[in-house]
C-alpha cells in the first residue's frame, strides 16, 4: 500500500502478517482497543493467556465494542479452549456492558475478565491495578 500524493489507501492492511498463529504469554491490545487496529483476524492470530485492554474514554467509546467483540469470534477459531484472562486497565460503560451481555460466551470459550480492585499509589499518585501470575 503507497501512501503519498494522489494515492489512496485502497485496501484494508493487516496487523497481523499472514502465517500460522503466534502464541503469547501477554498481550497489550495497541491503540486504547481501537478496532480501526484490532480486529477479528488479529484474535485469530494472536493467541495470549493474557490480553490487557486500555481505553477509558467514553466519548469514543475506548476499549472498542467491536474489539471485544472480535476476541470472542477470533477464539470460536482456536484449535484448543485454553484458558484467557481479560484484563481492563479502566472501568468503562462498554467494559460492563459487553461484559454482562456477552457473559455466557465468555463461560463458553473459557474467557475471564479480571476486575481491577486494587491500587497502586506511588509518590503523589495512585492508579487502578491487578497482579499478574505468569
Amino acid at each position: 500500500i503507497s501512501k503519498g500524493p494522489g494515492n489512496s489507501k485502497s485496501a484494508k492492511s493487516t496487523a497481523v502478517p499472514l502465517g500460522p498463529p503466534v502464541y503469547l504469554d501477554l498481550v497489550y491490545i495497541p491503540n486504547h482497543s481501537n478496532s480501526k487496529n484490532v480486529d477479528v483476524e488479529f484474535f485469530k492470530r494472536v493467541r495470549s493467556s493474557y490480553y490487557v485492554v486500555s481505553g477509558n474514554n467514553s466519548a469514543a467509546e475506548e476499549p472498542s465494542r467491536a474489539v471485544l467483540d472480535s476476541l470472542l469470534e477470533g477464539k470460536t477459531q482456536w484449535e484448543s479452549n485454553m484458558q484467557v484472562t481479560l484484563i481492563p486497565t479502566h472501568d468503562s460503560e462498554v467494559m460492563r456492558e459487553w461484559y454482562q451481555e456477552t457473559h455466557e460466551k465468555q463461560q463458553e470459550l473459557n474467557i475471564m475478565v479480571l476486575a481491577s480492585s486494587s491500587t497502586v499509589v506511588m509518590q503523589d499518585e495512585s492508579f487502578p491495578a491487578c497482579k499478574i501470575e505468569l
